[in-house]
């Protein structure tokens, strides 16, 4: 169950975090993986990893919100089984807060990049006679979150576009579903609180894990266990369809 042997499999942001746990286990399922990302140093990195584990896997270094860079190395690497959209960037602030250039730097990367990417595969796999396509979307697409207005927003229109794909390709015999989650321990993470909180990290991650009402973050191999599945042949009745990996934090009170 859950071979993806000699499907081409396109994940952008691959190189780290939730992207990284998605292209190993895909490799590992046979996927050929082609992982799109700006980090070359992490992204070649996970490259090797899944090459040494006996995998096929290539790294492109593509800024996704330029569409015809985009339209290239979509045409370079051919038609795709599955397209897997999580490049994304964070934004602390509030309507107020946000200045433009932050909230179109967001919007940029989260909103017009992932479109960038289905307008360049989707005639592929009209082509080849159908293809997957996972969003990576947030529980802030659809719960309030302090301080996450441009994430927020673009994370709606993620969870709006997924809809809206599975809708238009229905006759296609192409799938369109998202992933939302909730907070998943990444170097992110890590990151944004060492930047944040410098000297409460360790409070701050206790704070950030206890949020969730199961007491922890994700591992980011988790989200790439459903990714797996919605892309496998297991899961050719579903399409427009989010899920929540969210510890039950959407609708389960603490």
């Amino acid at each position: 169950m859950f071979s993806l042997k000699d499907k081409i499999a396109v994940i952008t942001g691959g190189g780290s975090g939730i992207g990284k746990a998605i292209a190993v286990l895909f490799g590992q399922r046979g996927a050929k993986v082609h992982i799109i990302d700006l980090a070359a140093d992490a992204a070649q990195l996970v490259v090797e990893e899944i090459q040494n584990s006996g995998g096929a896997a290539t790294y492109h270094q593509v800024d996704i919100s330029k569409q015809q860079l985009v339209v290239d190395v979509f045409n370079e690497i051919g038609n795709p089984d599955i397209l897997v959209n999580n490049a994304g960037i964070a934004h602390i602030g509030k309507a107020d807060t946000t200045a433009e250039a932050d909230f179109d730097r967001v919007m940029n990367v989260n909103v017009k990049g992932a479109y960038n990417c289905l307008f360049a595969a989707i005639p592929l796999m009209k082509l080849k006679g159908g293809g997957v396509i996972l969003n990576t979307a947030s529980i802030a697409a659809t719960v309030g979150i302090t301080d996450r207005f441009a994430y927020s927003t673009s994370k709606g229109a993620i969870f709006s576009m997924t809809l809206s794909v599975a809708r238009d390709y229905l006759h296609d015999n192409i799938r369109c579903n998202s992933i939302s989650p909730a907070r998943v321990h990444t170097p992110f993470v890590d990151g944004f609180i060492a930047k944040n909180y410098p000297g409460k990290e360790a409070e701050i991650f206790e704070k950030l894990s206890k949020s969730q009402p199961i007491g922890r973050m994700a591992k980011p191999e988790e989200v790439a266990s459903l990714a797996l599945y919605l892309c496998s042949d297991e899961a050719a009745f579903i399409t427009g369809c989010d899920y929540l990996l969210d510890g039950g934090f959407t609708r389960i009170n603490n």
